[in-house]
């Protein structure tokens, strides 16, 4: 790894940490990135998913406040993202590469997608909410929901946090910084048992994870503490741009 793309990997996982903690989809930073930088996909992949743990940790002890009084609806909700996140890993290691190289392009588009679409589903999630704060209902298709998104986040993972937002968003009244911080748990859950998933049966790239890993442990306590003041049209921007750059080398690569 030259210094060059030392830097240029520690400033992307600074940003996809600070951006998960934040909103999520923080992957379509670090992932395109790797693949730039000439990673192979599913390298690129397994190898950025382990590095964004420590992000993923920081994020969350930055929100606990948020988490203060949610410990019975993440009893119920940890174990559904846990099976998904399992799920998805497997599914990823047991499928060829190839099929992975097909599919990224289609997951890629999907989550530039739901970036773009997130304002939109931040306003419906908003208009729902009652007021009714800590209602903590946790019905059957919302264990559904989270474990089907934890099993894209095991396979993927890119926009997992927009997903779970729009979910929880959609089952749950409550405020949506508490909402935040149970999704940065429950994406926790997913991140860390698909990494394990990985260190034990594939190969990985321990010089990209460790650099990833300083960069989205700074970024997480960026998001926890100065995220909500960020302009979240430059981070969308950001996100679209790099995630479209992606998408343009994946096809044609």
């Amino acid at each position: 790894m030259s210094f060059a793309h030392f830097l240029i990997i520690l400033v992307a996982g600074c940003a996809a940490g600070t951006i998960n903690t934040v909103v999520g989809s923080g992957s379509l930073i670090t992932f395109p990135t790797l693949v730039a930088l000439g990673y192979p996909p599913l390298l690129a992949n397994v190898s950025n998913n382990i590095g964004l743990v420590p992000g993923s940790i920081s994020g969350t002890y930055g929100y606990r406040r948020e988490l203060k009084g949610q410990a019975s609806r993440l009893t119920r909700l940890v174990p559904a993202s846990a099976l998904g996140g399992l799920t998805g890993s497997v599914l990823l290691l047991a499928l060829p590469s190839t099929v992975f190289k097909r599919v990224v392009v289609v997951l890629v588009a999907i989550a530039v997608t739901l970036v773009i679409l997130q304002p939109w589903v931040a306003r419906k999630v908003a208009a729902r909410r009652t007021g009714v704060v800590g209602h903590h209902e946790v019905r059957p298709a919302l264990l559904g929901l989270v474990c089907a998104a934890g099993v894209y986040g095991g396979y993927f993972g890119a926009a997992q946090g927009i997903i779970l937002i729009a979910v929880l968003g959609i089952f749950l009244d409550d405020e949506l910084q508490r909402l935040n911080a149970c999704k940065n748990a429950l994406a926790l859950t997913v991140n860390s048992l698909a990494s394990v998933v990985f260190i034990l049966t594939t190969h990985v790239d321990w010089k990209v994870v460790g650099v990833i890993a300083i960069g989205s442990t700074v970024g997480g306590q960026i998001g926890a503490k100065f995220g909500r003041r960020l302009d979240p049209r430059i981070l969308r921007g950001i996100i679209v741009v790099v995630g479209l750059t992606a998408l343009v080398r994946l096809v044609r690569g």
